[in-house]
């Protein structure tokens, strides 16, 4: 998958979205959806995970019947260095 500067950039600009992207690098492993949206609707996170999954920054796993987010870190660092790692450590800050 060829990553899109701008595609990218633009779904990090989403606080929501970031903070998405920020849990899932802490723990380097798939984390199931439902951890990952509280305080949203169902709906409204099916939306961010789509638009992470369409740049390219995370992608959707199926553990145990259960769907999960992956984030793609080494995929999106080898076409993009530096870009979703100095994000998501600006975040930390």
């Amino acid at each position: 998958m060829t990553h899109d500067l701008q595609q990218v950039l633009s779904a990090l600009a989403d606080p929501v979205r970031l903070e998405m992207v920020r849990r899932l690098a802490e723990v380097d492993e798939p984390i199931a959806c439902a951890d990952l949206y509280a305080g949203i609707s169902k709906s409204t996170a099916s939306h961010h995970f789509k638009i992470l999954r369409e740049a390219g920054i995370t992608e959707r796993v199926v553990i145990g019947g259960q769907t999960h987010q992956k984030l793609r870190l080494d995929e999106v660092e080898a076409e993009l260095p530096g870009v979703l790692s100095s994000v998501v450590a600006a975040a930390d800050r």
